[in-house]
């Protein structure tokens, strides 16, 4: 009897935080708004956003920027200090991506990424639009801007890839299973009004999901619904 309540109260819970939206902050029509595209490659998710609007706005955030390459949008994405920056094949990273996942308090970079094409070119269907107004936007940049290590007073530049126009700035926040990059976009996302579900984020079907079910409700003008 007691194993049989104590396995139900597990199931429960599970579904309670498999279920758990984080609702994000409403706004009313969306005045000057700013389109940024969210991608997905599959398992990571980034989001591209306009350059001209990052530096616009100031701050740390656009000194990053303005120290890039030419072009019109910035991929952002987030990810482990060295897991994240290498570029050999998968399974020549594994034992790193064991010791990125399960290891706690690893070294994160902010990827900053100019492009001059269209972003979702090189990520094929699976990709989604979001539209926000001016104060949405802003606190999507100051939530990236936040995760900039500063701690030198300004952004620090911890990475490059050869041949590749990609920066990864120094990040305050530290990685593993639990802050993975999927939870670090919804968490961005999220601070820009997206409600998200922080538990299955962890993969990127889950936050398309999310920014899918932000878009339609946008459209309808009403609060998105919880599923």
């Amino acid at each position: 009897m007691m194993r049989g309540l104590m396995l139900a109260a597990l199931i429960g819970l599970a579904a309670a935080l498999l279920t758990w939206t984080r609702p994000g902050a409403t706004d009313g029509t969306a005045t000057d708004p700013v389109v940024i595209q969210v991608l997905d490659n599959g398992f990571h998710t980034d989001i591209a956003v306009p350059r001209a609007a990052l530096e616009r706005r100031g701050g740390t955030l656009a000194l990053a920027v303005q120290s890039l390459a030419p072009g019109d949008w910035i991929l952002i994405g987030w990810g482990d200090a060295k897991f994240y920056v290498d570029q050999r094949p998968i399974s020549d990273r594994l034992p790193d991506g064991a010791r990125a996942f399960l290891h706690p308090g690893n070294r994160s970079v902010l990827m900053l990424a100019p492009r001059r094409d269209d972003p979702r070119l090189a990520y094929g269907e699976d990709n989604g639009a979001l539209t926000l107004s001016r104060s949405a936007f802003e606190r999507l940049a100051a939530r990236v801007e936040a995760s900039l290590d500063l701690s030198n007073g300004r952004p620090r530049i911890a990475a490059i890839r050869a041949g590749d126009d990609a920066r990864f700035f120094a990040s305050r926040e530290t990685f593993s299973i639990l802050h993975l990059c999927n939870h670090w976009t919804a968490g961005v996302l999220n601070a820009s009004g997206v409600a998200v579900r922080p538990v299955p984020a962890i993969i990127s079907g889950e936050v398309m999901r999310s920014v899918r079910a932000a878009e339609r409700a946008r459209k309808l003008d009403r609060p998105p619904l919880r599923d």
